[in-house]
């Protein structure tokens, strides 16, 4: 097998490191590319590709994620990873690891960590990999790569997010409650809802959003129900789809255009937590991105004009 054929079979998994590392796609797509050409111009042959491969893709992602951090304190507003439709590397045997590693939840809390206590426990605990192919690949020995685990797993553990255990479950709750708010329906959304929901969204300065952080069932239902109908007004559609592993949807406006992703973290039977991204810098990669500003003031022209009308 060439180099290029090693290389290709690896990059799902290389993916799937630098992104729960970084919380980018555009990131760790220039985390993976960096890598090949490291690999490209390695002078020997390494006897593991797999643990050569994964231990450069980890260095360089913690290389960047330490520049990132600086940005990420001047962020304007919550900052949440960039949307994950579909994660290109699967392993049954580790596939519930993988889900949960890949929620926006779990990887909020992974900002948390200093960039050596992420690759640890995303190495570790995500993949399996063994503590001597981790200490090679951040440059520790094995004994401090333990203690750097405990000390992510303990933060992890404080503020681990629970999911719905049962997927099907999950999904049918999630279907009711685009049904809910497809309809408008203010009881129907409160019913689906944690007391204390939160609805948080992720404009970056870049798009327009609610207040940082809307709370209760009752606030949050009335929220929904009025931004669908403002919405509908003016041509956008509700797609539900996977987002980060967790029951989601994408905006559409009316020409197809990504408005937005919406992600849902679901336990006890209860809808605890609803995610927007509506950063358009965030949303490049999931397709054309839609002028959300634009849709916004034609949404408020239709509002006024049908006030006037029913006002007539």
């Amino acid at each position: 097998m060439s180099r290029t054929e090693e290389f290709e079979e690896l990059r799902p998994l290389l993916f799937a490191i630098a992104y729960r590392i970084l919380g980018s796609v555009s990131e760790a797509e220039d985390a993976v590319q960096e890598t090949w050409l490291r690999y490209e111009t390695t002078p020997t042959q390494p006897v593991s590709p797999k643990a050569f491969l994964s231990a450069v893709v980890t260095r360089v992602s913690i290389d960047v994620l330490r520049s990132a951090r600086v940005r990420r304190e001047q962020y304007v507003g919550p900052w949440f990873p960039e949307p994950l439709l579909n994660d290109p590397y699967q392993d049954p045997e580790r596939s519930a690891e993988l889900a949960d590693s890949l929620s926006m939840a779990a990887l909020v809390l992974l900002e948390r960590l200093s960039p050596l206590e992420r690759a640890v426990f995303v190495l570790r605990e995500v993949f399996g990999f063994g503590f001597p192919e981790i200490a090679s690949a951040v440059g520790r020995s094995e004994a401090a790569c333990r203690q750097l685990a405990v000390r992510a797993r303990r933060h992890m553990d404080e503020g681990r997010p629970r999911f719905e255990a049962d997927r099907k479950e999950r999904e049918q709750l999630a279907e009711r409650f685009f049904d809910a708010f497809r309809e408008g329906d203010v009881d129907g959304l409160r019913e689906l809802l944690a007391a204390d929901v939160h609805m948080v969204g992720d404009g970056g300065g870049k798009a327009p959003q609610w207040a940082n952080e809307i709370i209760g069932a009752p606030k949050v239902s009335r929220l929904l129900a009025a931004m669908l109908s403002a919405l509908t007004d003016v041509g956008v559609t509700v797609e539900p789809h996977s987002v980060n592993g967790q029951p989601g949807a994408l905006f559409r406006d009316r020409d197809g255009k990504i408005l937005n992703t919406l992600a849902l973290d679901i336990a006890d039977g209860r809808i605890q937590t609803i995610r927007s991204v509506i950063n358009p810098d965030k949303l490049t990669h999931v397709g054309p991105v839609a002028d959300a500003w634009a849709v916004t003031r034609e949404a408020q022209r239709a509002r006024r004009a049908q006030i006037t009308e029913g006002g007539g």
